[in-house]
């Protein structure tokens, strides 16, 4: 995926679907977990320090894993790159899990997975492809079984 520093900054001011302040490590070594603004848009994960204004960082939601590592606890790690993998402390076991889901839900593949479950839903009920208009419904990634998963 190609984007310009401008436009993830641009992204970054967008409304959140999930923002909060919660701790965590970044994969360097003798990383600790540190207090962050973290917030979810679209399928990038920015975290900021708690006092400025642009993140120090994001991490896009595409081939990873979310996992929920203790109670409060949870992971974001890279199918290709497993030892980079970003920790997150939360306040409670119930805000852990609400970030696990929101995060799943944000990730590249399930997007991906929901547009291709209700494109064909749609074709189902009007025997139209939903996507024919745009001139994209031959492209390989909006057919099942031809994207990694």
């Amino acid at each position: 995926m190609r984007y310009n520093e401008r436009e993830l900054l641009s992204l970054a001011r967008q409304p959140a679907e999930k923002a909060a302040e919660i701790r965590m490590s970044v994969p360097k070594k003798g990383s600790v977990l540190k207090k962050r603004l973290v917030k979810l848009v679209v399928n990038f994960l920015f975290y900021f320090r708690t006092d400025e204004a642009e993140p120090i960082g994001a991490l896009l939601l595409e081939h990873c894993r979310i996992t929920k590592e203790e109670e409060n606890i949870f992971s974001i790690s890279f199918i290709e790159e497993p030892e980079r993998k970003y920790c997150f402390e939360c306040a409670s076991e119930q805000q852990c899990q609400e970030w696990v889901e929101a995060l799943k839900r944000a990730s590249y593949e399930f997007l991906r997975r929901s547009l291709i479950f209700y494109r064909n839903e749609i074709q189902k009920m009007t025997g139209k492809d939903p996507l024919e208009q745009y001139g994209i419904s031959e492209e390989a990634r909006f057919q099942l079984g031809t994207h990694r998963q």
